[in-house]
């Protein structure tokens, strides 16, 4: 058992503070996300090219620390002698929340089984933001993140989720959402869905419709940008 009181603990350790970052519009950065990347000692960033862009533009001027899913287990034990050291550290992604697709939750892990405090801070989600505009049912849902890619892992994978009664939120790659909804109507049946793009920026879009209203759709409108799907769960009488 462990008991973190984040600001009122004695630990002579640093923090690791997972900042979220905007997900297409900065204006979405909060002011507490500014000033605590501002104070940190550094920054770990899922790519300091991407992320050197957000500091430039808030006048943040904290030294980044390279971390991504193909060097987190290398790095992870520097970051925690630094953190024990009394240094303190901000994780970020690409863009929303860390420990949402990328390597943070493996830095967060073992962090926590060191006893170095952890502190999320709230903003920008794709997955939320999405799902509460989408008319579907906000609760109870199911965040997966991204699907198989192949037909048949992809198939063998909604056959298991057929019965949920949830809301379920996946990514998908804008090349690939037409086939997704083919194989999805294929084990799902007909259901209602959102397909949502660009989210929060100049070309923000949310089609809705029935799984095979989308497909028809999308064999005359090609898609571009990042996409979502919210699919309806599962009714009783299924």
């Amino acid at each position: 058992m462990q008991v973190q009181k984040s600001f009122k603990g004695q630990s002579n350790y640093g923090t690791l503070y997972l900042v979220p970052t905007p997900i297409g519009n900065l204006q979405d950065m909060t002011f507490r996300s500014v000033q605590i990347l501002k104070e940190v000692d550094f920054i770990c960033a899922e790519d300091t090219r991407n992320t050197g862009l957000l500091l430039k533009h808030f006048e943040i001027e904290t030294k980044q620390y390279s971390f991504h899913e193909h060097n987190a287990y290398e790095k992870i034990p520097d970051l925690l002698e630094r953190l024990k050291s009394g240094l303190s550290l901000a994780q970020v992604s690409d863009a929303g929340m860390p420990s949402i697709s990328d390597p943070g939750h493996d830095l967060v892990k073992a962090a926590i089984a060191e006893d170095i405090p952890v502190v999320a801070l709230p903003g920008a989600s794709a997955g939320i933001t999405a799902l509460i505009a989408s008319g579907l049912a906000p609760q109870p849902h199911i965040f997966y993140g991204f699907l198989p890619r192949k037909e048949g892992q992809q198939k063998a994978f909604f056959q298991e989720k057929v019965a949920y009664p949830e809301t379920q939120i996946f990514y998908e790659s804008p090349h690939r959402v037409k086939a997704t909804l083919e194989n999805m109507l294929a084990v799902y049946g007909d259901r209602p869905v959102v397909l949502v793009r660009e989210l929060t920026k100049i070309y923000e879009e949310y089609t809705r419709g029935s799984i095979s209203e989308l497909v028809a759709f999308l064999e005359e409108n090609p898609l571009k940008g990042e996409c979502l799907l919210i699919v309806e769960g599962a009714k009783e009488e299924e």
